[in-house]
């Protein structure tokens, strides 16, 4: 039987949003986790986590951060990675900086480097302030033509480069230590095998995806792996060879070879009749290509976009529905009070009389997610 775009709509929602577990389980099967610092009303690694972790509340990652097993790293974006990625990913090769594009460090950048990277040892842990009021390194033009720390554009160099790991966070704050990877064979083999587990960890978080988008996400990997972004092109090929792949409406989608679409999922998850309020880097939104070609709309994320510009909001979390994501919602927290406001891609909310229940119960989650007293 042919494959319909209602099937894709039903094996995504029900591959993506899988039965809550433990904390440390569901980092575990993810393999990776974007993290955002906004907080509205959380930020976006708790509000991912909460469908995904029972009894959750925002603050438990970074609460228990020391006892998961889990490092902060870039992948194909910025986040948490299990030790098993992350051994994958090191040692980068040196003079890279993922948050510049893959610049090599500025003049006397590695010779600051090397005397900073004594210091932390020294000290053992060390906050930011610490080395800022130590070696006072003033500022450097970051990324997007403003002004940042250069403390701090120096230790995020340093952490992407390996010699640095995030110990925990105080405040929002990281603190750091020495740090070094083993080094590991670069025969072409172990490259390729690396590269494809690599792509394997990409895919299963966000599949299925079209042929575009798998090309566009593998590519991601060139921060993950800088040294081997020459090795990316067969890598994609490779990916196309081995995933399992079908012809949908005039897209090529792909997905994990050992997940069957008419497997029937877990009935909590196949069945649902939730509503989720979700995270604009949720691995179910993540793909903004894909998000159109499955629910027929376009949905941006609005934070950086000029106030009088924004079409849904700061911070709009899109609204799913049983297997449609059919509106967008914006929390916020006004003297201890959720204060939400609910749009919708059709100008109303569905008629359906379960609808509006489900609304409220997702909300109240969300209160209770925030610690907000019950109410």
């Amino acid at each position: 039987m042919a494959i319909t775009l209602d099937d894709l709509r039903r094996f995504t929602v029900a591959r993506t949003l899988f039965p809550p577990t433990t904390l440390k389980r569901a980092l575990d099967r993810l393999g990776y986790l974007q993290a955002d610092p906004i907080r509205s009303p959380a930020r976006a690694q708790d509000l991912i986590l909460r469908h995904r972790v029972k009894d959750y509340c925002a603050g438990d990652l970074d609460r228990r951060y020391t006892k998961l097993g889990i490092e902060e790293d870039f992948f194909v974006n910025y986040g948490f990675v299990t030790k098993s990625l992350q051994a994958l990913m090191h040692p980068r090769a040196n003079g890279f900086v993922a948050a510049q594009s893959g610049l090599p460090w500025l003049g006397g950048g590695r010779k600051r480097a090397q005397l900073l990277l004594e210091f932390v040892r020294e000290r053992g842990t060390v906050h930011p302030r610490e080395v800022d009021e130590h070696f006072s390194h003033g500022t450097v033009e970051n990324y997007w033509g403003g002004s940042s720390n250069a403390t701090t554009h120096l230790l995020d160099a340093m952490h992407y480069q390996g010699w640095l790991r995030v110990v925990r966070r105080e405040a929002g704050i990281r603190l750091y230590a020495a740090h070094q990877h083993e080094p590991r064979p670069a025969d072409a083999a172990t490259r390729r095998a690396r590269l494809d587990a690599l792509a394997d960890v990409a895919v299963r978080l966000y599949a299925p995806l079209s042929a575009r988008s798998l090309a566009v996400l593998l590519r991601r990997l060139r921060f993950a792996a800088p040294q081997w972004e020459r090795d990316l092109p067969k890598a994609i090929q490779r990916a196309r060879e081995r995933l399992t792949h079908a012809h949908v409406d005039g897209v090529e989608w792909y997905w994990p070879v050992d997940e069957d679409m008419d497997d029937d999922p877990p009935r909590e998850v196949a069945q649902q009749e939730k509503v989720r309020l979700l995270a604009p880097f949720d691995p179910l939104v993540w793909d903004r290509a894909r998000f159109e070609l499955l629910w027929g709309w376009e949905y941006r994320f609005e934070a950086y976009t000029p106030a009088a510009k924004r079409i849904r909001g700061y911070y709009a979390l899109p609204l799913l529905w049983r297997d449609r994501v059919i509106g967008w919602g914006n929390l916020s927290v006004v003297s201890g009070e959720l204060k939400s406001e609910i749009g919708y891609v059709e100008g109303n909310a569905p008629r359906d009389a379960a609808f509006q229940s489900e609304l409220e119960a997702e909300l109240k989650r969300v209160r209770t997610f925030l610690r907000l007293n019950g109410r």
